[in-house]
């Protein structure tokens, strides 16, 4: 596996700049989810073009992301746009295509960090669960999502997949391997680390890939990975699902939350 050390999700995937407007990646094999290129990769380089064709470098707030196609495995090129709203607000429209054609979208709004006498409030605090150094390592197959050597992944509470569990529900403490900075495009990418939320109420594998993804940002992260990842699933029914997922440094503060649309192809 490529290491990932010092390097950042621009760096990892080679994100450069070709000119007008322009950039491309390339996602190799070993971030190979269940059906294609890991869906949180996609959301981060979708956010590291949108901050890279910023005028100016003002903090994520919110990414909203379509899938287009189907992405493969190799070069994605992008394009964005920025629209100013205002004297706080920045928002960059960013498409990926692949041979020409879309296979993503994402609208990701930047935000000025600004004074206000409405008091903070930190978001939802962490659940009470034991740290990553008491939680044994649980490891997805890589035979099947090559993405997964990619991660810790440590579970803190609540079923593990494919077990047949009541519950729609997986909670654990998740790294990258080794460390990247724990910004937004990160983040993107640990909040699809679990698999779908519906897994623990499975006994076999059943592809339900990603359609639409939302993450909303509460607070700048202040440490070091591994972040606490909590995944939910909100409902399931008619060959659709939706997922809602929280995370929290190793201080209990909301760093972010977001919600996946899923189809369900099995």
């Amino acid at each position: 596996m490529k290491q990932l050390t010092g390097r950042t999700v621009a760096d990892e995937f080679a994100l450069t700049e070709t000119g007008a407007g322009g950039w491309q990646a390339r996602v190799d094999r070993s971030w190979r989810g269940w059906t294609g290129p890991h869906g949180g990769v996609i959301a981060a380089l979708l956010i590291e073009a949108a901050r890279a064709a910023a005028a100016e470098p003002l903090p994520v707030r919110a990414v909203d992301l379509r899938f287009l196609g189907r992405p493969t495995d190799g070069l994605l090129t992008f394009r964005a746009t920025e629209h100013a709203v205002g004297r706080s607000t920045v928002v960059l429209d960013v498409n990926a295509q692949q041979d020409g054609n879309p296979v993503a979208g994402a609208s990701v709004t930047f935000g000025r960090t600004v004074a206000s006498d409405v008091a903070d409030h930190p978001g939802v605090p962490a659940p009470h669960v034991p740290g990553p150094e008491s939680c044994a390592r649980f490891v997805l197959p890589p035979e099947i999502v090559p993405a997964s050597a990619h991660f810790t992944i440590r579970p803190a509470a609540g079923p593990l997949p494919l077990t047949g569990a009541d519950e729609p529900m997986m909670c654990a403490w998740i790294g990258l391997v080794p460390e990247l900075p724990a910004d937004a495009a990160a983040l993107a990418i640990l909040s699809d680390a679990l698999p779908p939320a519906v897994f623990p109420t499975l006994r076999a594998p059943v592809a339900i890939p990603t359609v639409a993804l939302s993450m909303h940002l509460h607070n700048a992260p202040t440490g070091d990975l591994p972040v606490l990842v909590r995944t939910a699933n909100a409902s399931t029914g008619d060959g659709w699902s939706v997922d809602d997922t929280s995370i929290w440094d190793r201080n209990g503060r909301l760093l972010a939350s977001a919600r996946q649309t899923r189809r369900v192809l099995g």
